[in-house]
């Protein structure tokens, strides 16, 4: 009967945006706008600028996924993941209605919601990894023509066909500057330095703004370009570090999930009562409010750290 009238709010809703002829991704967009619209009161501005007043988890998780797409250049893809967050938290709820379980609803379809951003913010790290390594094979080959040519331009235009995608599109972006709209190099390599996060690449950036005025400074650049090679190493040696608290985290929550199903195997009547009757419904929901509280310090805990100027 419970699966029946799911299926039936399902088609409800499916059927209210077929007639308003809304999409899913802009009733996101605009949903989650409404979220992070700031508070109109004088009161609360001021609160706001003094830092006496914190943004709630939700708002601050949904400005921090925004912040890592846009670093990453994956900014376009922000309403996917209020999309997918929003869906999850509508599987979650049910989920937990289909288990005949009232009290974990709220938990899984909140835990369920903030899956997304989790996803975002983890795999960051990975893509930023992934930069660093096309940036390393970029840098190095214009640093070795620029120290041949002395002229960035030139290095620029004999290694771009090499060049991989997003650090190719920085350097085409650069060029198309220098050619179509400014030819002021300094210009030009400080808004090519505001494309990439990454420190090194903006240490290489200020380093060939300074070798415009003085070229025997085109030595400093192949020392800022080893950096790169040394952080990679070092980054690795961490990434292993960070990765064994959330294996940890992981097989511990496999665990706690795992002896459900178990428990049903060993004693029914234990899992009767776990299942099937206010205290148990109330401890499942306690168990799956904790966890996804420390998976969300999970994720704030083991960031990589960066190199900083």
């Amino acid at each position: 009967m419970t699966a029946i009238q799911l299926l039936a709010c399902a088609g409800l809703i499916v059927g209210t945006f077929l007639l308003l002829g809304l999409k899913p991704v802009e009733f996101t967009d605009s949903l989650f706008a409404l979220l992070l619209r700031p508070e109109r009161s004088i009161r609360e501005d001021i609160k706001a600028s003094a830092g006496r007043k914190k943004p709630g988890p939700l708002r601050r998780e949904i400005v921090e996924v925004q912040a890592v797409l846009d670093m990453t250049g994956r900014g376009k893809r922000f309403s996917m993941v209020c999309a997918a967050s929003l869906a999850l938290f509508c599987v979650g709820g049910s989920l937990a209605i289909l288990l005949g379980n009232f009290f974990l609803a709220p938990v899984m379809a909140v835990g369920f919601m903030f899956l997304p951003f989790w996803y975002v913010k983890l795999t960051a790290c990975h893509y930023k990894r992934d930069i660093s390594a096309e940036l390393e094979t970029a840098l190095s080959v214009i640093t070795t023509a620029y120290l041949r040519t002395e002229d960035i331009v030139t290095a620029v235009e004999e290694n771009i066909t090499y060049l991989n995608p997003p650090v190719s599109k920085v350097f085409r972006e650069f060029l198309m500057q220098i050619k179509l709209v400014n030819p002021d190099i300094e210009a030009a390599l400080k808004a090519m330095q505001g494309r990439i996060d990454n420190e090194v690449f903006g240490d290489w950036c200020d380093a060939l703004s300074d070798c415009q005025h003085d070229r025997s400074l085109k030595t400093t650049l192949t020392p800022i370009v080893a950096k790169l090679s040394d952080m990679r190493n070092v980054n690795a040696e961490l990434e292993y570090m960070i990765a064994e608290p959330r294996k940890e985290f992981l097989i511990m929550v496999i665990l706690v999930v795992g002896n459900i199903p178990l428990m049903y195997l060993l004693n029914q009547d234990w899992y009767y009562v776990l299942m099937h009757t206010p205290l148990g419904q109330i401890i499942l929901a306690v168990t799956a409010a904790v966890i996804f509280i420390s998976a969300s310090f999970v994720v704030k805990l083991t960031r990589p750290i960066e190199y900083r100027r």
